[in-house]
């Protein structure tokens, strides 16, 4: 007993999810089933509310099984119900037997799970999401309008077989009883949203409906009577012997298609696989922000298709995840997928033991609970997009689904609706720029710390050398604009470094232009320098590998790629300096410096320099090693005699190591906390081994107490090198931020 208890206690919000969800998925199917069939035939009304009733159960308990999404409900849509209908509605139109459309509308479902089913193996799911805005809000809209155009018949009572068009001009052919039906349903459901919130609005309108029917029933004695009836849904005729006879006799005939018959509907099934997966995936992703979970579109894709083929092989309308269902299934307490396989079975009990009244729902009122679903699913929010002249072409492309999808096709309009938004972001790409900055040498710096004689002589002549920062695609609309950005400095640069670290995308025409500038810049020996070319981006492209299949080579003299953008500056700034490609090698042979060589004390005679020297400690370190680390104490400052270090500061608390300074022979380290006294804030490792005068803060006290001149000259001296620092780092930043 207690652990029946527990299970309760674990289950009992699926419980009541299931079955909420139930109370609004029963209904809507019934009336999709309606709508669909009797599209195909007047007669075919009980038919198609038995249908809607059998692709409920079905759904119901095969999709949550199978699935991997926690409360999602499948049952049978509003799009299963606009695509369906309306190619009934154009087979009955070419003449076609309703007992051949019913035929194919079974095939028609099957193919559409198959496809589905197909998708999901080929994990085709995860593309579906990425379906532009325009184009889904502008499907939902015509779907929603699809659907209100196929039941104005319904909803009015007007003759079987009359057109959405031909009834509104036709007041003569309304049937006020139905009329009145419906719009009390109407009435109600929208009231009902405001004022009632636990009961969902669809049993609230069907029952509306079924009471206003009650009341008109009784000045109306042939309202009473359930054969005959057109304003009823009539009996389901559902006998366990009737319905297996009914299936067999199908699939007898299925049997006797041509191979041409179904071959010709695999673009329905398309356009219908294409829709009920895009609603499922939609309902998922709601699913995933409010529970904040994360739904496998691929299995989920899977089991839509397996249900959906289950659905339609039994006579049942095929369908999806719904959001109306879901969404109830959620708010009442639904956690896990029990609370869908338990609305499927409460489908299946409900149907058992309540045929009876549906058999007496009014087709009006069903009619008018689709209408209501429709007009719920226009979404009006395109309308901001006149109010900026920015987004007008936006709208523009959902007017063009809507309208494609109402004239011509549902698939035709998806289609229409992607290129248009294709078309747009090229031109929202072209009509960019790919340049995201322009600088010069002289007005950057690479990490290298240089003494200020050169850094005045890279000052004067680094305008002969330009960056251009690139951010974007590279591809066939930005190519023109990139050339004729860089043709101005092809016959007047000496240097020319592309970064390429903003872009993500390059394509065979970009690649030409780049080999166009690297040929005109080769004319007069200068090389084209490309920094940050990605080599492993998320979406596994290799942008360097593919502009040396391109024709990029790196070649040393006309290409070079370069890792980083510092790198680039760093390498153009030795040219600048006249230094040889193997400047670095020959600083190993060079002799470490003595005391006033060093650029904090050039200038200074050097009896000046004697006691202070005796107060410096000579240490060595090796390659690899770390001088000082990130929050030590900065009690020492250090005179580089021979080698090179690099400081590494660390990107945010606990991020990774980045490279933002080098300091060599003749320069200092530790200057500026050695200054403010606070913990050291990178960390110093050495890249060419070092040889070091040390002055320790206790050496450094002790040399002020004695020579108070000395001391002042070294901090006067320290204070002005750190402050220049300081001055062209914040000249940098300031260049930076006005770009």
């Amino acid at each position: 007993m207690r652990q029946f208890s527990g299970t309760w206690m674990r289950h009992s919000g699926d419980f009541w999810g299931g079955f909420a969800a139930m109370l609004v998925a029963l209904p809507s199917s019934v009336a999709f089933g309606v709508t669909v069939f009797f599209a195909v035939s007047p007669d075919y009304t009980t038919f198609g509310a038995l249908a809607g009733v059998l692709g409920a159960m079905a759904l119901g308990l095969i999709a949550p099984t199978l699935g991997g999404t926690d409360r999602l409900i499948s049952a049978p849509c509003a799009p299963a119900a606009a695509v369906l209908s309306a190619f009934a509605l154009e087979m009955a139109h070419q003449g076609i037997a309703p007992t051949n459309i019913v035929l194919m509308i079974t095939v028609l479902g099957i193919l559409t799970g198959v496809i589905q089913t197909f998708l999901g193996f080929l994990g085709i799911g995860r593309l579906i999401k990425y379906l532009p805005y325009p184009v889904v809000t502008g499907f939902g809209t015509g779907v929603g309008l699809l659907i209100i155009g196929s039941q104005i018949q319904n909803f009015t009572g007007a003759p079987a077989g009359t057109s959405w068009f031909e009834v509104l001009i036709s007041p003569h052919l309304w049937d006020l009883r139905g009329l009145a039906i419906g719009s009390m349903t109407v009435i109600v459901m929208f009231l009902s949203g405001r004022f009632i919130k636990k009961v969902p609005a669809t049993i609230i309108g069907i029952a509306a409906g079924a009471l206003t029917y009650v009341g008109i029933a009784a000045g109306d004695s042939s309202m009473l009577q359930l054969q005959g009836n057109a304003l009823v849904i009539g009996p389901l005729g559902a006998s366990a012997d009737g319905y297996v006879s009914i299936i067999t006799d199908r699939w007898h005939q299925i049997g006797e298609l041509k191979l041409s018959q179904v071959a010709g509907l695999v673009i329905s099934a398309m356009t219908l696989a294409a829709l009920l997966s895009i609603d499922t995936l939609k309902t998922c992703v709601v699913l995933d922000q409010i529970t904040r979970t994360r739904h496998d579109p691929n299995r989920e894709l899977t089991a839509q298709g397996l249900a959906n083929i289950v659905a339609s092989a039994i006579g049942g309308m095929p369908g999806a995840g719904a959001s109306g269902p879901t969404m109830v299934n959620l708010s009442s307490g639904g956690k896990t997928r029990l609370s869908g396989v338990i609305e499927g079975v409460l489908t299946v009990l409900v149907a058992l033991l309540l045929g009876s009244f549906v058999a007496w729902i009014p087709v009006a009122t069903l009619g008018g609970v689709l209408i209501v679903i429709g007009i719920r699913m226009i979404d009006t929010d395109p309308i901001r997009f006149l109010e900026s002249r920015s987004t007008v072409f936006d709208f523009s492309v959902v007017l063009a689904v809507v309208a494609v999808a109402l004239t011509i096709g549902l698939i035709a309009a998806a289609a229409v609706g992607v290129v248009l938004s294709n078309i747009l972001f090229l031109r929202e790409q072209v009509g960019g720029t790919v340049v995201r900055r322009k600088s010069f040498v002289g007005e950057r710096s690479s990490t290298w710390y240089r003494p200020e004689n050169e850094m005045r002589t890279l000052e004067a002549k680094g305008q002969t050398a330009v960056i251009f920062e690139l951010q974007g695609s590279l591809f066939f609309g930005t190519a023109q604009q990139l050339y004729q950005t860089l043709e101005p400095e092809l016959q007047s640069t000496n240097f020319l470094i592309l970064d390429m670290q903003r872009i993500q995308s390059v394509d065979v025409t970009a690649a030409h232009i780049l080999t166009l500038v690297r040929d005109a810049l080769s004319e007069r020996n200068v090389p084209l320098l490309l920094s940050n070319v990605h080599e492993h981006l998320p979406s596994g492209k290799n942008i360097r590998e593919f502009l040396e299949l391109a024709g990029l080579e790196a070649d040393g003299k006309r290409v070079l790629f370069m890792p980083t953008l510092e790198a680039a500056i760093e390498w153009v700034e030795e040219r600048l300096l006249g230094e040889d490609e193997h400047a670095y090698e020959q600083l190993d042979d060079l002799p470490p410096l003595e005391l006033q060589e060093i650029e904090l004390f050039k200038g200074s005679k050097p009896d000046t320099l004697t006691d202070l020297e005796e107060c410096l400690e000579k240490r060595s370190w090796k390659a690899g090693e770390t001088i000082f680390s990130c929050g030590e104490p900065s009690n020492e400052l250090y005179l580089i005699r021979k080698g090179e270090v690099k400081i590494m500061g660390r990107v945010g608390r606990y991020g990774n190591l980045k490279h933002i300074a080098t300091y060599g022979r003749g320069d200092f380290l530790g200057g500026l906390a050695f200054l403010d006294h606070r913990p050291r804030s990178n960390d110093a490792i050495v890249t060419r081994d070092c040889d070091m005068y040390v002055l320790s803060m206790e050496k450094f006290n002790y040399l002020a107490d004695g020579h108070k001149r000395i001391a002042l000259i070294l901090v006067t001296r320290l204070a002005g090198l750190v402050s220049m620092r300081l001055r062209h780092t914040n000249e940098e930043l300031t260049l930076l931020q006005d770009s």
